[in-house]
């Protein structure tokens, strides 16, 4: 039975649920870890989490197919990308295979959470790792905790598939990463005063460029870009610190093996970004988000498609790609893992 929740008008935010799963690393290994109800985590003042932001986090959704099961996209992906942060933050890894039964047993203790098919809300999942016992010295900690917590959400742009506006970032997307620490979950903290100033300024999110040279294309503050040219071609940024968006790679699969559309994941000029016809944002919250124009310091540069509707080829990859996750389309194989 599902909650008496509005699923249509949910925004991208959190609600509590019943169940979480949490597991704890100590001596050296993980314990065996299982569903919880606690929300609240108590920690030492000095817990390593709070003194030098040992941590990191996943996101991923889980959602009804069209003949009724409840499936999540690729958890395997998000299980290896979290695996690659800890070893850069001197973290435990938690095992792949452990990661997916986590999540199958999350979702289906919250099973009443998922919000119904076509609805266009999900149960969105954020699997994290914080470094837990008292370090006052720098170094890291040796005790950790990894919780995956699930609220049901709405769109994260609040204009859907309707287009949106971004502005061009003062602000180098690369500092709160850093190469290598960028290639899997991540520490957003130092993104958030600049997606304040965008927002401020009335736009949705911002546009940041290389932080060597300011001439490059990179991501957002939450997504990748995907670039479509007037001939028809996807175009994908290619960067060391850019996040290894699942839904970026999905949809280069999508338009390659689904579409038969001609793939390049190359770096992007910031000076070819006027020649695309469409613009778009992805990722695990996004999806597929059109992009309508892009404020370059006062010198709006607008895609050709419609500033009110996603553009054509956006559209054929974002129905493609839905198709697939919502058990409308023929999957590849591992894209799909059914909780229930």
């Amino acid at each position: 039975m599902s909650k008496n929740i509005d699923w249509s008008s949910l925004g991208f935010g959190y609600i509590q649920t019943d169940y979480r799963y949490v597991c704890r690393y100590k001596d050296g290994k993980w314990d065996e870890g299982g569903i919880e109800t606690d929300a609240n985590i108590t920690l030492n003042e000095c817990a390593c989490v709070f003194q030098y932001c040992q941590a990191c986090f996943e996101g991923l959704k889980a959602y009804y197919t069209k003949d009724g099961r409840i499936v999540c996209f690729r958890p395997d992906l998000n299980a290896q990308r979290m695996a690659d942060t800890c070893q850069r933050l001197e973290m435990p890894a938690f095992p792949v295979e452990k990661f997916v039964e986590a999540v199958k047993m999350v979702v289906a203790a919250n099973a009443d959470y998922v919000p119904p098919y076509g609805t266009g809300a999900a149960l969105y999942l954020r699997p994290f790792m914080i470094g837990t016992n008292p370090v006052i010295g720098v170094k890291p900690a040796t005790e950790f905790e990894f919780r995956i917590f699930v609220t049901p959400v709405g769109p994260y742009f609040r204009g859907g598939v309707k287009p949106i506006a971004l502005t061009v970032s003062d602000f180098d997307r690369a500092a709160p990463h850093g190469t290598g620490a960028i290639k899997a979950g991540l520490n957003y903290a130092m993104s958030l005063h600049p997606v304040m100033e965008a927002h401020r300024a009335g736009y949705a999110e911002n546009m940041y460029l290389d932080a060597a040279t300011r001439t490059k294309v990179e991501e957002t503050g939450g997504a990748n870009f995907i670039f479509i040219t007037k001939d028809g071609k996807l175009v994908t940024p290619k960067s060391d610190s850019i996040l290894p968006s699942i839904t970026r790679r999905s949809i280069m699969v999508v338009a390659e093996k689904y579409l038969g559309m001609e793939v390049e994941h190359r770096e992007v000029p910031f000076t070819e970004v006027e020649t695309f016809a469409e613009c778009g944002l992805c990722g695990t919250a996004a999806v597929i988000s059109p992009v309508g124009s892009i404020n370059d310091h006062g010198r709006e540069i607008v895609f050709p498609s419609d500033k009110e509707e996603m553009g054509p080829v956006l559209t054929r990859l974002y129905n493609t790609l839905r198709g697939i996750q919502m058990g409308e389309i023929e999957a590849p194989e591992g894209w799909v893992v059914t909780i229930q």
